[in-house]
C-alpha cells in the first residue's frame, strides 16, 4: 500500500476511492429510494380518496396546487406520471445505486483482496454520469407539462408523439435513462476486469464470496443487455425530437415500416435480464449472510454459484413472457413458457441451498440476519406466483392486473430491498465504523416485514379479482366495488412501511453521528474485509493477502477458541 496524499476534492467529492463512491451511490441510492417511495404514498391516497384533496402531511398545499382539477388534488394526468416515476426511480434510480453502485464498490476491491478498482478514474466517471441523469430526471418536474407519463416502461404509443404530444418530461426520461445506462456500462466493464484480473493471490472462482459472484454475473448481464436497452432509448428519443417514425405504425404513419411492437421486444430484451440484473447481488449477499448467522459454511457452496451461473445464461433467453398478449406466435410463445419454467429450476436449487444452510445451524437473530430470512420468505412468494405469469393461459388472464404488480413487487421490490437492508446493516460497521442501533434496526424490520406483505399479497388479491393495473378510479367499474375495501387496507399499511423506512433514515444518519464505535469484526465473518482496520486507507491492505481457505470458514474443528477463521490465514 503506497502513501496517498488527497486535497478534500479529491478525496471526498471527485474521488478515484472505491470506497467513497461506494459511499456516494449509496447515499444517492437512499435519497431516491425515499424519493420514490414518497411517490407510492401518493398513489395509495389517489386510489383510496380519488380527487380529494391531499392532507398536509403529504404536501397538500404544495404538490400539483396548479393542478386544472383544483388545489392539492392528484388528477388523471399527475397519477399517470406518479406510476410512472415512481417505477422508474425505484428500479434505476434506487435499488441499482445501493446494491450495484455502493455494495458492487466498496465490497469487490476488499473482498477479493485488492488495491482498488481496474479502472479508478473512469469508476468515478460512472458515479458522476449517474448523478447527471439524477439532475436531469429531476429537471423534469420543472417543465411546465410536467415530467413523463408514459408508464416505466414508455411504451409506445404512450410515449410517442402519435395520439398527442407526450411532452419534454419523456425527453427528459429517456435522455436521463441513456446516461444512467452509460454509467452502468461502465461500472460493469471495471467489475469484470477487476474481479478477472485483480483477485488475491490463492482466491479461485470457487474462493469469491457468493456477494462477488452476484455482483459479478450482474456485470455481465449489465454489459450484454445494457447496450440494447441504450438503442432503444435512442429509437424512442429520435421520434420525440427528430421527427423519425420508427415506432409509428398504422393511420398516423407517413411512412411505412415502423412499429410499436418494436420498442416492446427491445426493452424487455432487457427488461428481463433486468429481474437478475437487480437481484443476483441480493441472492449473494444473503448466500453470504445466511451462512455468517448460522456459523456453519454455506451449504452447497458451489451448486449456488453454478445455479446463479445458470440462471444468467437463461435469462435473456426468456422476454417473450412478457408478450403472450400481443399476438405472438403459440408456438413461440410455447418455447418462452418452456423456457421460463425452466430457470425456476437453479432458482429452487440455490433456494433449497438455503435452508440447507439453515438447517441445524446455530442461528444468530441479528438485523441483517432477520433481513436477509425475509428476502427467504417474500422471494418464496414472488417466485412461486411467476409461475402463472409464465404459463400462457393463466398469463393471458392476468396480465396487466395487479397479480403482476403484486409479483413484481414481491420478487423485485421486496427481496432487493430487503437485500439491500441486509447488507446495508451487515456492512455498515465497515464503511463507517460504527454499529447501527439494534433496537431500531428490529422496529425498522417488522415495520418493513408486516406492512409489505399485506400490502403486495392483497395486491395479487385483487389482481385476482380482475382488478387492472394503472387505473386511475377504479369505483367506476361495478365488478370491482367487492374488493375496493382491500384498497384501504393496503394504503393503511402502506402508510405504516413508509413509517418504517424513515425510521431507518433515522437510524442511518444518526449512527453515522452518535452511533456507538464498531469493532474491527462485530459478526465473526471470515472474508477478507473483516481483516482490515477502520478507517481503511486509501489502498485497502497493508500488503496484498494471500487466499488460504473458502469464504465461509466457520465451525472448523480445526480452529481453536473462535468458531471462525479469515480467508488468508492458514489453519
Amino acid at each position: 500500500m503506497s502513501n496517498h496524499e488527497q486535497s478534500f476534492m479529491s478525496k471526498y467529492i471527485f474521488s478515484t476511492d472505491h470506497k467513497v463512491i461506494g459511499k456516494q451511490f449509496l447515499w444517492l441510492g437512499i435519497f431516491f429510494l425515499m424519493f420514490g417511495g414518497f411517490m407510492a404514498m401518493l398513489i395509495r391516497w389517489s386510489l383510496s380518496h380519488n380527487m380529494q384533496p391531499l392532507p398536509w402531511w403529504l404536501l397538500g398545499d404544495i404538490l400539483y396546487q396548479n393542478s386544472p382539477v383544483g388545489v392539492g388534488i392528484i388528477g388523471p394526468d399527475a397519477y399517470n406520471q406518479l406510476f410512472t416515476m415512481h417505477g422508474t426511480i425505484m428500479i434505476f434510480w434506487a435499488i441499482t445505486p445501493i446494491l450495484t453502485g455502493a455494495f458492487g464498490n466498496f465490497l469487490i476491491p476488499l473482498q477479493i483482496g485488492t488495491e482498488d478498482m481496474a479502472f479508478p478514474k473512469l469508476n468515478m466517471l460512472s458515479f458522476w454520469t449517474m448523478f447527471l441523469a439524477s439532475i436531469v430526471l429531476l429537471a423534469s418536474y420543472l417543465l411546465p407539462t410536467g415530467t413523463a407519463a408514459g408508464g416505466w416502461t414508455s411504451y409506445p404509443p404512450l410515449s410517442t408523439p402519435v395520439g398527442g404530444i407526450p411532452g419534454y418530461g419523456q425527453v427528459y426520461w429517456t435522455l436521463a435513462l441513456t446516461l444512467a445506462g452509460t454509467a452502468t456500462l461502465m461500472g460493469a466493464v471495471n467489475y469484470i476486469t477487476t474481479i478477472v484480473r485483480f483477485r488475491a493471490p490463492g482466491m479461485g472462482y470457487f474462493k469469491m464470496p457468493l456477494s462477488i459472484w452476484g455482483l459479478f454475473l450482474t456485470s455481465i448481464l449489465n454489459a450484454l443487455f445494457v447496450p440494447i436497452i441504450a438503442a432503444g432509448l435512442i429509437v424512442l428519443l429520435l421520434d420525440l425530437v427528430a421527427g423519425t417514425q420508427f415506432l409509428v405504425a398504422g393511420q398516423k404513419a407517413t411512412i411505412p415500416g415502423g412499429d410499436p411492437l418494436l420498442y416492446q421486444h427491445i426493452f424487455w430484451i432487457f427488461g428481463h435480464p433486468e429481474v437478475y440484473i437487480l437481484i443476483l447481488p441480493g441472492w449473494g449477499v444473503v448466500s453470504d449472510l445466511l451462512s455468517v448467522f448460522s456459523r456453519k459454511p454455506a451449504f452447497g457452496y458451489k451448486m449456488t454459484a453454478l445455479s446463479m451461473c445458470t440462471i444468467t445464461a437463461l435469462s435473456g433467453l426468456v422476454w417473450g413472457h412478457h408478450m403472450y398478449t400481443t399476438g405472438m406466435s403459440p408456438l413461440l410463445g410455447k418455447a418462452f413458457m418452456f423456457l421460463t419454467l425452466l430457470i425456476s429450476i437453479p432458482s429452487s436449487i440455490f433456494f433449497l441451498n438455503w435452508l440447507g444452510t439453515l438447517w441445524k445451524g446455530a442461528i444468530k437473530l441479528e438485523v441483517p440476519m432477520l433481513f436477509a430470512l425475509s428476502v427467504m420468505w417474500v422471494f418464496g412468494l414472488g417466485g412461486l406466483t411467476g409461475l402463472y405469469n409464465a404459463t400462457i393461459t393463466a398469463d393471458i388472464y392476468l396480465h396487466d392486473t395487479y397479480f403482476v404488480v403484486g409479483h413484481f413487487h414481491y420478487t423485485m421490490a421486496a427481496s432487493v430491498l430487503f437485500g439491500g437492508f441486509a447488507g446495508i446493516y451487515f456492512w455498515f460497521p465497515k464503511m463507517f465504523g460504527k454499529r447501527m442501533n439494534k433496537k431500531l434496526g428490529i422496529i425498522h424490520f417488522w415495520m418493513s416485514f408486516i406492512p409489505l406483505n399485506i400490502v403486495f399479497f392483497n395486491m395479487m388479491v385483487m389482481g385476482y379479482a380482475g382488478h387492472h393495473r394503472r387505473i386511475f378510479d377504479p369505483s367506476v367499474f361495478e365488478f370491482l366495488k367487492p374488493v375496493l375495501q382491500l384498497n384501504d387496507l393496503m394504503t393503511t399499511f402502506a402508510f405504516l412501511l413508509g413509517i418504517g423506512q424513515l425510521i431507518f433514515a433515522i437510524n442511518f444518519v444518526f449512527s453515522i453521528i452518535k452511533g456507538k464505535k464498531a469493532e474491527k469484526n462485530p459478526w465473526g465473518a471470515s472474508t477478507l474485509e473483516w481483516t482490515v482496520d477502520y478507517p481503511i486507507p486509501h489502498g485497502n491492505f497493508e500488503s496484498i493477502p494471500t487466499v488460504y481457505n473458502g469464504p465461509h470458514e466457520y465451525s472448523n474443528p480445526k480452529v481453536k477458541n473462535r468458531d471462525w477463521i479469515s480467508q488468508s490465514e492458514k489453519i
